[in-house]
């Protein structure tokens, strides 16, 4: 007779072995906090939140040592453990300083390479349908313009024998004047 034995199970899933970061003493140098009223705001890989993409969180009160300030005075680099090189940047204005000191002014990383998407084949017939052909046409030939004549006046007395324009506009504007005036009394 033989003597039974109950399976042995088998580990399925490998368990992480990585090391935690542990404080080992007090941070010397600035610490941070971020201020009570703000619930959390995001940690940058630089100093913008335009250029560098977000990569944490700081929680309304956590502290954080600084290494430095950029170089515009509107940022703050801190450490923050579980990223690249354990720093990140958070906006200067949404932490207060708890404990002071030199903060010496830092220059800003490398922005990041943005990401390009791998050029994705499309069905030649699929694109047909959705796009409008460009049709040729020729660029348009230089035509000289017309030489420029410039108009010249003489001060020459062609009229010298005449009546001047302006006294008889001015004779005639009496004489109109006058008729008005006399119809305007007939009338009453």
């Amino acid at each position: 007779m033989a003597l039974y034995s109950p399976p042995q199970s088998i580990a399925l899933a490998q368990q992480p072995t990585g090391i935690l970061p542990t404080v080992t003493g007090t941070p010397s140098g600035v610490i941070v906090a971020l201020y009570l009223d703000r619930a959390q705001e995001k940690v940058y890989s630089g100093p913008s939140s335009y250029n560098y993409p977000a990569i944490g969180l700081m929680l309304a009160g956590q502290e954080a040592p600084a290494y430095g300030i950029s170089e515009d005075g509107n940022w703050i680099k801190i450490y923050y453990p579980g990223v690249p090189d354990s720093s990140a940047w958070v906006y200067a204005a949404y932490v207060k300083v708890v404990k002071t000191g030199a903060m010496p002014a830092l220059i800003a990383p490398p922005t990041p390479t943005p990401a390009v998407k791998p050029f994705v084949d499309i069905n030649p017939t699929l694109m047909a349908a959705f796009s409008t052909p460009i049709a040729a046409t020729l660029l348009p030939t230089f035509t000289p313009p017309a030489p420029l004549v410039v108009a010249t006046f003489t001060d020459k007395q062609v009229n010298a024998n005449r009546i001047p324009m302006g006294l008889l506009i001015f004779g005639f504007g009496f004489l109109g004047a006058f008729g008005t005036l006399i119809s305007f009394l007939r009338g009453r």
